[in-house]
């Protein structure tokens, strides 16, 4: 193993992995992938792994960091175009990335990612959790509304940071199914269409049974 490593948790669940992984795939950094299968807790092999004891944790050319959004930030030095190019459309992009990092608890805890979680569709829709994904809906027609003319992501043609924020988002509402809008609908196809996402999708079903968590895998 090299000092330049990326480490991440198990694809079926870790949603933070998620927000790691594809910018830096995106960016094409070199960097050795080390997934650890999470406990439903505390990792300890992750604590040994990570200074945080959290993933995802990048090392990569002397740099180390374990923020998804830090992550984030540092793959758009390698690749500028994880952000827009103009001013005024980048500082709404890295708004609603950052509204995403911070927010919508209700969301999380209600719908854990969860690939491929059985009987999940129109269930697990508490209150705040489907408040949490109508903010999330509109953010997302206005961004499309506004800046997504050129292509299928929220601001085009570019899988941008903004996406890479939002992916796993994508993949609750694709597993959970709760009632959204026709723009927000065409933009979770989009999301799941793209190469990446296929890829961490087929990785997550391959994923050894041994790793899997029985409450996650069970229908809610």
């Amino acid at each position: 193993m090299t000092d330049d490593t990326f480490y991440i948790g198990t694809k079926r669940y870790s949603s933070w992995s998620l927000r790691g992984w594809l910018p830096v795939r995106l960016a094409g950094l070199a960097v050795g992938e080390v997934t650890i299968p999470l406990a439903g807790g505390v990792t300890e092999a992750v604590r040994a792994a990570t200074k945080g004891g959290t993933v995802p944790y990048l090392r990569h050319n002397g740099a180390e960091m374990g923020e998804s959004l830090a992550i984030a930030e540092y793959c758009a030095e390698f690749l500028p175009a994880l952000w827009p190019a103009d001013r005024v459309v980048r500082a709404h992009a890295r708004a609603i990335a950052s509204e995403m990092h911070a927010g919508y608890r209700e969301l999380r805890m209600a719908m854990p990612m969860s690939l491929y979680r059985p009987d999940a569709a129109g269930k697990c829709g508490t209150d705040g959790a489907l408040a949490d994904i109508a903010r999330i809906d509109a953010i997302w027609q206005d961004t499309r509304a506004r800046f997504g003319a050129g292509g299928p992501y929220l601001f085009g043609a570019d899988f941008t940071n903004a996406d890479v924020m939002f992916a796993p988002v994508v993949c609750r509402l694709l597993t959970y199914q709760p009632k959204i809008s026709s723009v927000a609908t065409a933009y979770c196809s989009a999301v799941r269409a793209h190469p990446l996402m296929a890829e961490w999708y087929d990785d997550a079903a391959d994923e050894p049974q041994d790793w899997y968590l029985p409450a996650m895998e069970a229908a809610p």
